[in-house]
């Protein structure tokens, strides 16, 4: 097993080792809040069952805050999970596949949004919650479909990584030694 002398080691591998630590630790911290955050509505179900005008307040409050706060952590969520993916290369194919598939889950969560949930989010800002049209449960019933796939999107990226972190523990490199610390198997 190589061993890195310092951090400042002129093989790729210990720092390479060092950073993608670092960034699948704010991968998986990012990715698991988001997952948390999804989830959480889909395992309250008295959120689906409040009256209209309440239920609405709640959408719109919802759609003021996330509008504002989930761009941000998304794309710092994408740019890690890119991170993650380009230090995964010589770790093995399983690692490297993983954190991939992550990554394409993370944005497909956020194409879903912008594509799917967004365009539903705006239809209900312009209601008047004390006068919803005689369909708004329509939209509401389509909205909480979409979030149901986007929620697991979002755990499955989660697990991805945890799956990412757990083997990367057994990797062998991608078309042999690349100067990555390498583990041996056990057995």
């Amino acid at each position: 097993m190589k061993k890195c002398a310092s951090s400042r080691s002129p093989e790729r591998g210990c720092g390479v080792s060092v950073v993608l630590v670092v960034a699948r630790a704010v991968a998986l911290s990012l990715v698991g809040l988001y997952a948390g955050g999804v989830l959480f509505v889909v395992i309250a179900p008295s959120v689906a069952r409040m009256p209209g005008p309440a239920y609405v307040r709640y959408w719109q409050a919802l759609n003021v805050d996330y509008g504002r706060a989930m761009p941000p952590f998304l794309l710092t969520a994408v740019a890690v999970l890119v991170a993650v993916s380009v230090l995964s290369w010589g770790r093995g194919w399983l690692v490297l596949g993983v954190s991939l598939a992550a990554l394409v889950l993370v944005i497909l969560t956020v194409v879903l949004t912008l594509k799917g949930m967004e365009p539903l989010n705006r239809i209900a800002d312009a209601w008047d919650p004390d006068h919803l049209p005689a369909d708004w449960h329509e939209s509401r019933r389509r909205w909480l479909d979409l979030h149901l796939v986007r929620t697991a999107l979002a755990l499955a990226a989660f697990v991805c990584l945890i799956v990412a972190q757990a083997a990367d523990r057994h990797a062998v490199p991608i078309g042999g030694s690349v100067g990555v610390e390498v583990r041996p198997r056990a057995g």
